[in-house]
């Protein structure tokens, strides 16, 4: 490998016969200070004190005489500032944290860039003005208060730099503009006599740029930038933007000196692009990756870096890493809001933001006990809770959980009392019971010696101390939703930096830090647009061309700083891997970066690039028909089963997949209840056959007449109400989803009663059963075993003289549901299993009554206007006993079939 840039600028230093332990070495970052050391001390003979190596910020801050405050603690100063303004009407803090960030970071580049603030801000007012200008001459009050923050900008900048400058504490920019009056104004009067040496640096800001050129124009500093001739001599390269206009523009480079570039990047290099589809499936391909690169005797991999350009990647990428690799160094936080744990405590906050007097609401209930962290705390001497908890509120149907039920897990007494306290409690209150939380799981942790973990809760366990911290100097969090949005934006900006060798080892690291560093081999990941460059964020409140006309950095130069990252990692590599995400989203980035676009397209790299899309090994396999053989054991519990009795839906579940019928209705297992927040089509039904029998029971026996069905309508809210309570516990019918499901059934038996009454002037109707169960023994030929039909029926009827058989249905019905024209489909198919249902009704009936002329329909719901949809065999509505009598052929060839040992149970694919 070529020398790196960090030796390349001490054999410089050398070949100028400087005495590099005598230099004050300046540098981006304070990670490239530990390379440059390591590389000094590879040079000594002798020991000797470090030279100075300092981040271009502690040297910037040490000219100011300013100290660098903290982001929350600068966002809180802002809002003090904010409330003792003109304003009128003044967003709480929980509104203001959501835009105070962004009214920061553009103050940061205002100052940064040294922009007279009292031009830029009330142009920015001007412009607000004109949008907001409307044809009416009177403002509304909402355009007015919307307007006063920016005319108020100016001043709520000046009382914030001044309130600033008198705690001797600054953001970046502020610092950076302290600076440069300093040594302007010869503040700063302490002299250099040692040489000052800028390195690696690329995008500088004016006041940046303004420090530097003072050194350098006073003749005992050195810069030395770290670019390539391919990208400095092409006038379009992104690559070079900022240094090219450096070179132009600085009067340094026009009196006479000049930038010396390298030759590296054109150098024999191997690159590899890799389409892998997803994220998850980029780490996967990276540790196949990195165990072939173990392998490999000619790759060391002390001169690897994996470069993660979407950071939110280390999680999975650690759990990839192979285990032939002895050695990783992570040289990137981890943001704390991208943690587990992190979840756990927003779940916590969450389950407080949604109590009320009825009790904590079951979603946010099962989000936290279904966290991983309450897993843990929910131990066997706990009793277990979580588990059970979950299984209770589903089986219960409980929308909300109460002290009541609370009491039901003795053993966790202590903890619940923790997790659920009773009352409201404050935001103080709140992070009290997280550091209990906290200690809980630092036990559990400790006895299992999870240092990853330790490692976690402690970077909560600071946190949260910090956050009272702050509690207790503000009077303006008296609320959680306050609390949340400061967590929330504090876990953002916090992060949990793990500890380890930089200079041994296998690096991760995200971009930035990359800066400065050269490596034999590269992996980059995520390299598409939006993450590889970032695109268009307009996270700012000055407009685009705002921003161009004073000289303030775009998403364009923006973009230029990740071209030139992205380039600088690959000029001196000798084997490069290019990994992006093949399927793009939203929040995975879009298509290919167009950096890969341009890597394929250089015809200078063209014979060293190879493209391939990596895809998983598929092997195409039919799909495996379940079969089931009758067994002992499977007759056994058929027998059992059909001596309790075989009833309609479990033969139509036969029909439509045998193995339906084995795990529903002879292994007994159904689909997992869930907590009906919005009412299950079941249990609509439920309510409305219910409701339908208190009404009419009453009446069984009677001729109906106008007069009592009338008198039914008015029963109708209390019996619904009734049968509300009954199948759901817990429900609220006074507001929200409920109300609307609770007045759609009470029209629906309302339409229904009219319906009724619509009949009665025509006919004469009689009710002789509701809801009555039928059961009757079958002898089928050449089983040795009885079989019980049971079933139902919701309704029958006298209808001028004919006996009606009736089922009600609150889900769709169509007439050919309901139509037989093929005897063969009614137990082959399962859309005739209604029609199925009715015969099996009427078979019943006739069976106990002896009566066969009889119709038998569904009376839709949905379709209530249509009336009685009847069973027909080639247009006769009429049941006859020759009907029963074929349909008694088909229904004795089913059921032989299901209690035939020899014919297994063989699953229907659609």
């Amino acid at each position: 490998m070529h020398d790196t840039f960090l030796e390349y600028v001490l054999n410089d230093l050398h070949s100028k016969q400087l005495d590099i332990t005598k230099c004050t070495f300046v540098l981006p970052s304070k990670r490239s200070g530990t390379f440059l050391k390591k590389h000094i001390s590879n040079r000594l003979k002798k020991n000797i004190f470090s030279p100075d190596v300092v981040s271009i910020q502690e040297f910037i801050g040490e000219l100011s005489d300013l100290n660098q405050a903290s982001n929350i603690d600068l966002l809180l100063l802002l809002f003090k500032v904010y409330k003792a303004s003109q304003i009128e009407e003044l967003d709480d803090f929980a509104s203001f944290i959501n835009w105070g960030q962004t009214l920061l970071q553009d103050f940061n580049e205002i100052d940064g860039y040294l922009i007279p603030a009292g031009d830029i801000l009330n142009y920015l007012s001007a412009i607000k003005e004109i949008n907001h200008w409307s044809a009416s001459k009177e403002k509304t009050d909402l355009v007015e208060n919307y307007l006063q923050l920016w005319k108020n900008l100016e001043t709520i900048y000046k009382d914030f730099y001044d309130a600033l400058l008198k705690q001797k504490r600054g953001y970046q920019g502020l610092i950076q503009r302290e600076a440069v009056k300093a040594i302007q104004t010869g503040k700063y009067q302490k002299t250099n006599a040692n040489p000052i040496i800028f390195v690696g640096f690329n995008a500088l800001n004016a006041a940046e740029s303004t420090i530097i050129q003072h050194y350098l124009e006073q003749g005992n500093a050195y810069i030395y930038w770290d670019i390539d001739a391919y990208f400095l001599k092409d006038p379009i390269h992104d690559a070079g933007l900022f240094i090219r206009d450096y070179q132009n523009n600085w009067p340094y480079y026009k009196h006479g000196h000049k930038i010396a570039p390298q030759n590296n990047f054109l150098a024999k290099k191997n690159i590899t692009i890799a389409g892998v589809p997803k994220s998850i499936s980029q780490t996967k391909y990276v540790g196949q990756l990195l165990e072939e690169i173990g392998q490999q005797e000619n790759i060391d991999l002390t001169k690897t870096a994996l470069v993660l350009a979407d950071e939110t990647l280390l999680n999975p990428m650690l759990n990839a890493v192979p285990k032939n690799i002895p050695e990783v160094n992570i040289t990137m936080g981890m943001p704390l809001n991208k943690t587990v744990l992190y979840s756990f405590f927003v779940n916590y906050l969450e389950l407080h933001l949604n109590v009320s007097d009825r009790g904590w609401f079951f979603k946010r209930v099962l989000e936290f006990i279904s966290n991983p962290y309450a897993l843990t705390l929910s131990s066997e001497d706990q009793g277990s809770f979580a588990q059970r908890m979950s299984k209770d509120i589903k089986e219960g149907n409980l929308l909300y959980l109460n002290a009541e039920a609370l009491s039901k897990y003795p053993k966790a007494k202590d903890l619940l009392s923790i997790i659920f306290p009773s009352g409201e409690i404050s935001p103080m209150d709140w992070i009290n019971n997280c550091l209990l939380l906290i200690g809980r799981l630092k036990n559990i942790y400790q006895d299992e010696k999870n240092a990853l973990e330790l490692e976690y809760l402690y970077r909560f366990y600071a946190l949260f101390n910090q956050l009272g911290q702050y509690l207790d100097k503000v009077d303006f969090m008296g609320n959680l939703k306050s609390i949340k949005n400061l967590f929330k934006q504090l876990a953002n900006m916090e992060t949990l930096d793990f500890i380890g060798q930089p200079l041994t080892g296998f690096q991760i690291m995200g971009m930035l830090e990359s800066r400065n560093l050269d490596f034999e081999t590269v992996i980059i990941t995520s390299v598409n647009e939006g993450i590889l460059p970032s695109g268009k964020s307009n996270n700012s409140f000055i407009p685009f061309d705002v921003k161009r006309d004073y000289g303030l950095p775009t998403y364009k130069e923006k973009d230029a700083i990740y071209v030139y990252h992205f380039y600088r990692l690959i000029q001196r590599a000798k084997n490069i891997y290019i990994i992006y995400n093949t399927e793009p989203d939203v929040l995975e980035g879009g298509e290919k970066s167009r950096l890969i676009k341009q890597l394929l397209t250089d015809e200078n790299l063209k014979s060293h690039t190879t493209h391939t899309i990596a895809t998983p090994k598929i092997s195409i396999e039919s799909k495996q028909i379940i079969q089931i053989e009758k067994d002992g054991q499977f007759m056994e519990d058929l027998k059992t089963f059909a001596q309790n009795g075989f009833s309609p839906t479990s033969l139509t579940n036969y029909i439509r997949n045998p193995i339906d019928f084995y795990t529903r209705n002879i292994l007994k297992i159904n689909d997992l209840e869930e907590v009906e927040e919005n009412i299950a089509a079941n249990t609509f039904g439920t309510i409305i056959h219910d409701s339908l029998e208190q009404l009419y029971k009453p009446l069984i026996n009677q001729l109906l007449t106008e007069e009592n069905v009338i008198a039914l309508k008015n029963q109708v809210p209390k019996v619904v109400q009734h049968h509300f309570e009954m199948n759901l516990s817990g429900v609220d019918l006074s507001k929200g989803k409920f109300l609307l499901v609770y007045n759609v059934i009470i029209k629906y038996l309302h339409n229904f009663l009219e319906d009724e009454l619509k009949q009665l002037k025509r006919h004469q109707i009689k009710i002789l059963a509701l809801e009555e169960r039928y059961e009757e023994f079958i002898t089928i030929p050449g089983l040795d075993f009885p079989i019980k039909l049971k079933g139902t029926l919701d309704r029958v009827d006298e209808f001028d003289g004919t006996i009606r058989i009736i089922d009600y249905k609150t889900g769709k019905v169509e007439a050919k549901n309901v139509k037989i024209t093929d005897w063969e489909t009614l137990i082959t198919d399962y859309d005739k299993s209604k029609a199925f249902q009715l015969l099996c009704y009427a078979y019943l009936y006739s069976k106990k009554h002896g009566i066969s002329d009889v119709q038998a329909g569904i009376i839709s719901f949905k379709k209530l206007s249509q009336g009685l949809f009847p069973f027909s065999e080639d247009k006769d509505t009429q049941i006859h006993s020759d009907t029963l009598a074929t349909f008694e052929n088909y229904l004795f060839e089913l059921i032989s079939e299901i209690c035939n040992a020899a014919v297994p149970l063989t699953e229907k694919i659609d």
